[in-house]
């Protein structure tokens, strides 16, 4: 009896469980489908395709040349016009000298249709560099230096920080008649900039951002109204500036005729 008692519960101990069929016709069908559409699309483009025709380029043509264009994607050209490789051709469009930005599109039946817009110089660089509108290096040295172009310098990784305290400054101060003629940041971190007037402007390397809206704010107007009487302005301490005046110019600050720096507070750097 308690033998009996055992093998019924261990016939209900045993379950059964029935896992989902797997529809493998189905996904059968579906794989052979696709594989069938992939290999249609595969044999009407290469039925399709024909040899690139003509090309069009819009450009400014001032730096870069169609022919320096057309030799760099001339590898690819190679290819039909449903198979070439557009964003190929458009990197190795933009990685020419000068170039800035490219657009490569198909126009049926056989054309390929390509825009170039090209770098435009912000500022020098170093000496010979030339920085574009956005701070980028995009050239490391050029033969001839535009005469015009404001001069900024520093460490090879920062130019991007570089220009853009230099547009930041120039927003600011071409309101108010004045202009950035040059900006540079050495090894320490010390800022320097020199007006168009020839006026040097020392922010030093503590608290660069505060000290040049002091400058914005403060200095620039007399600056803008005693610029031929200015020699420097130091920024370089805790809660003012100095003004160095000209051998021949009378400090309004000071007795009449001194050609002494005033000083407003302590320098800190």
């Amino acid at each position: 009896m308690a033998r009996k008692q055992a093998k019924k519960r261990k016939q209900k101990a045993v379950r059964k469980v029935r896992l989902p069929k797997i529809p493998y016709a189905r996904i059968g069908g579906i794989a052979t489908a696709t594989l069938v559409i992939l290999l249609s699309y595969k044999f009407s483009a290469t039925l399709l395709d024909r040899p690139i025709g003509a090309i069009t380029i819009d450009a400014p043509f001032q730096r870069v040349s169609a022919l320096q264009i057309e030799e760099a994607i001339s590898g690819e050209l190679r290819h039909g016009f449903l198979t070439a490789n557009l964003s190929l051709i458009q990197k190795r469009i933009v990685s020419l000298p000068w170039v800035d930005q490219a657009n490569v599109a198909r126009r049926w039946p056989d054309m390929l249709e390509i825009t170039v817009a090209e770098q435009v110089p912000a500022a020098i660089w170093g000496e010979r560099g030339l920085l574009n509108t956005r701070g980028e290096l995009f050239v490391d040295s050029v033969r001839h230096i535009p005469a015009e172009l404001p001069r900024l310098s520093g460490p090879a990784d920062k130019s991007a920080e570089v220009a853009t305290r230099y547009l930041d400054v120039r927003k600011n101060l071409i309101p108010l008649g004045l202009d950035v003629r040059r900006v540079h940041l050495d090894a320490r971190g010390a800022w320097e900039m020199t007006l168009s007037n020839g006026i040097e402007v020392r922010l030093g390397r503590r608290d660069v951002t505060e000290r040049t809206g002091l400058f914005l704010d403060v200095v620039a107007n007399i600056v803008s109204s005693r610029e031929t009487d200015i020699e420097y302005v130091d920024m370089r301490y805790s809660n003012g500036f100095t003004i160095g005046w000209k051998d021949d110019a009378a400090s309004p600050l000071a007795e009449p005729q001194s050609t002494q720096p005033e000083m407003v507070a302590g320098r800190t750097d």
